[in-house]
């Protein structure tokens, strides 16, 4: 029965994962009244993509904001990271929600898209993207869960409450859509980012996270794996009882040995919040 119990449940995860990330609807159709965002003298607004339908010009725009924005975080290992992100993004399964900057003069009519520092491109005729989420619906020890894979924002709309709206946002999509938790990696050399998922949006580092999997595996690791759980489940599993699940499962092995740990969702340190 409990074997039974074990199979029913993660053919209802897997329904569920299928259903979110197949289904053509925008996710920010759910949410209208959060498509826009005006504050601290910006006036954004959402639009969704898909990985494998992005323009040339978006998919140009999205290379140089990442290499700008995570080339140092990453240091050496960059000339590799590039290569895997430049795969990610176009991937069917990646989801997109764009920031697009609305410029508009006095009568509330929109301007037309102009060049940025990184590409001239713009979505849906919204005025040029100033920076991009890029998540996932996967399934992590058992967990549906949404994962940010990445969130990059220009210099010029950081620190004016953007990111703190954006992944709010996210964590409504989230639980709207039967998540267990939302999920990020983190550059240990990205400190400023690793204190806007912690001090200010409450993310904790996981029990997958290799530091805390293995404190020896979490030295020759550079990143950490953060989350958010939004049920008793999968706080169970994903932040409070895996160490133990791991030693119980494989007393004999290294805890490194564990796939999870091995094979963690690709990197994707974050950077913009604020």
């Amino acid at each position: 029965m409990k074997r039974k119990r074990i199979l029913e449940k993660k053919k209802e995860v897997e329904q569920i994962i299928r259903a979110v990330s197949s289904r053509e609807k925008d996710h920010l159709d759910s949410f209208p009244h959060l498509r826009q965002y005006s504050a601290n003298g910006l006036s954004i607004y959402l639009t969704s993509g898909r990985g494998n339908k992005l323009s040339s010009q978006t998919k140009h725009y999205i290379c140089n904001l990442l290499k700008a924005n995570m080339e140092g975080p990453y240091g050496s290992e960059w000339s590799i990271e590039e290569k895997n992100k430049h795969r990610e993004m176009v991937s069917q399964e990646a989801h997109y929600m764009f920031v697009c900057d609305i410029a508009t003069d006095n009568t509330n009519k929109e301007i037309s898209c102009s060049e940025t520092e990184f590409g001239p491109t713009c979505v849906n005729g919204r005025g040029p993207i100033v920076g991009f989420l890029h998540y996932r619906f996967i399934v992590e020890e058992g967990v549906p869960v949404l994962y940010v894979y990445e969130l990059q924002l220009e210099p010029r709309v950081q620190k004016k409450g953007l990111g703190v709206f954006l992944m709010q946002l996210i964590e409504l999509i989230a639980t709207k859509n039967q998540m267990g938790a939302v999920m990020l990696t983190v550059q240990k050399t990205n400190s400023s980012a690793m204190r806007f998922y912690t001090s200010k949006l409450g993310y904790t580092i996981s029990t997958i996270s290799p530091s805390k999997v293995d404190p020896q595996l979490g030295l020759v690791k550079s990143y950490e794996i953060l989350c958010k759980t939004f049920d008793s489940e999968a706080k169970a599993i994903l932040q409070a009882l895996l160490t133990f699940h791991l030693l119980m499962v494989f007393p004999c092995r290294r805890i490194a040995q564990h796939p999870t740990i091995h094979d963690p969702p690709p990197l994707q340190s974050i950077k913009g919040g604020g």
